[in-house]
């Protein structure tokens, strides 16, 4: 965390070539995501699609996301949180290669 303050929270996110972070969604926050070094697949919803340096995306709430790296370097971006609650237990898991899923129910 780079940065934080009422209704938004500031990150510094890397990811290893070849390896992608979990399909998830949020019900309290929006993200904002800079791609600062590397290429970024974005998932956002139905789209898939790259973002190179000096790129950006939204997500917004309730929308299913997953950030990966395919290339050769390591990816890097900011993220920008906003919303009333930031609490990492906002994140609902839909796909996750780390085993993190939450049981239903």
């Amino acid at each position: 965390v780079m940065e934080e303050g009422k209704g938004y929270k500031v990150k510094r996110i890397e990811v290893a070539p070849g390896k992608r972070l979990s399909l998830q969604l949020h019900h309290q926050r929006s993200e904002h995501w800079v791609v600062i070094a590397g290429t970024a697949r974005v998932t956002r919803g139905e789209e898939v699609y790259d973002l190179q340096a000096g790129m950006s995306t939204g997500i917004a709430k309730e929308t299913p996301h997953r950030l990966e790296n395919p290339g050769k370097i390591p990816l890097e971006i900011i993220e920008i949180q906003n919303g009333p609650y930031l609490g990492e237990d906002d994140i609902v898991r839909l796909q996750d290669d780390f085993g993190r899923l939450r049981p239903i129910g």
